[in-house]
Formats: structure tokens, sequence, C-alpha cells
């Protein structure tokens, strides 16, 4: 069993907090807003600014609101498994991302808290495809996994797929610049009604 920490009650949150469940693990939920804390009782519910009890943190936040939050848990992230999971688009246009061609949403955080072990993942998944854990009609949803860290990604790799799901390992914390950008063409044809928020990139081996 790990400690998992979601920080982030939208439906990203509920459908990673649903699949660490099913794999047996402990969840703690932390909402920025006390209203929208969770109510299932198998979670430990609480907001941002309480502890964290998890050993591996899933930001389960849009990008322009992480940085708030990791300097409020300045020096306390030191040694957990860091899970990013934003697109870092630009809202304004829909048509660009926001970080440096050569550098990506992930190392950005992983330059913040250096003594976290960042990994980019989910960030290629809908909510719908991680609660129902398939893509489509059939194919199995696959986590993509990037980061420096072996352990680390194994350890998050085996809450994904103690939940039922794939995991992949998708190479160094280099490659999230490479997820980020498969993650903002998959929100662009969705949002252009090309393809369903049911549906989205699947991995067939």
């Amino acid at each position: 069993m790990t400690n998992v920490t979601i920080i982030g009650a939208g439906n990203m949150g509920s459908a990673i907090a649903g699949i660490a469940l099913a794999g047996g693990n402990s969840v703690q939920v932390l909402a920025r807003e006390a209203d929208k804390a969770e109510v299932n009782p198998q979670v430990t519910a609480g907001i941002v600014g309480d502890a964290i009890s998890g050993d591996v943190v899933i930001l389960a936040l849009p990008y322009p609101a992480v940085a708030e939050v990791l300097d409020t848990y300045a020096g306390q992230l030191d040694g957990k498994v860091l899970v990013d999971l934003t697109n870092p688009l630009d809202f304004s246009t829909f048509d660009d991302l926001v970080v440096p061609a050569d550098s990506s949403a992930a190392a950005e955080f992983a330059a913040t808290v250096p003594g976290a072990h960042v990994l980019k993942a989910l960030n290629t998944n809908f909510a719908a495809t991680l609660a129902t854990g398939s893509v489509g009609d059939d194919a199995k949803t696959t986590v993509l996994i990037a980061g420096e860290d072996a352990d680390a990604k194994a350890t998050f790799a085996s809450i994904i797929e103690g939940g039922g799901l794939h995991a992949v390992d998708a190479g160094s914390l280099k490659r999230a610049r490479e997820l980020e950008a498969l993650g903002f063409l998959q929100l662009t044809l969705a949002a252009g009604e090309k393809i369903s928020w049911t549906a989205g990139f699947a991995l067939v081996k």
C-alpha cells in the first residue's frame, strides 16, 4: 500500500483517486476550496495548506495553479514522488504552449522543487478514460510516465497498474516536452469536436 496525496478535487483528481483506491492505496485529497473537498468516506479530505500525508503527490491542477501550491509546500516535498499532469496551454489563444520550446512544465517544476522526484504522467489521459479504464470502445487506458528516477516511476506505475490500467515508462523527464505536445494536440482535437472526451490516444503493443 502506498500513501497517495492528490492536490485538486476536479474530474481528474476524482478519477485518479478512484484508481488509487482500487489498488488498495490510502488516498488524501486536498482541494483548493473548502466546498470542493471530497465526501468519499474512503478518502481523507482537506484543503491546500493542510499537511501532506502521501509519499506520492499528484498535482491534479491546471498549469497556472501549480506555482502557488508549490510555494505553499516549499520544503515539504523533498523525497516525495511528485506527479505533474499539467498541459501548459496558452488559454488566451488555445493555440500554443507557454513554456520554452526546449523545456516543459515538468522541467520547470523539477527546478522549483529539486528535492522531489518529479514525474510527468496522466496529461495525455482524459478524466473519463481514467475513470472507465478504457479509451474508445475497447482499448485499455495507458498512462505514459516520464522521469529521471527509476524507483519513483516504478512506484507510480504500481499505483496505475493496481487500479487496472496500463503504465508505460516513456523515458527521462526530457520526454515531458513530447508528452505535453501530445496532450495539447489531444485537447485541441476534443475542443474542436474531432474526438469525444471519452476518446483519445491509445497505445497498442
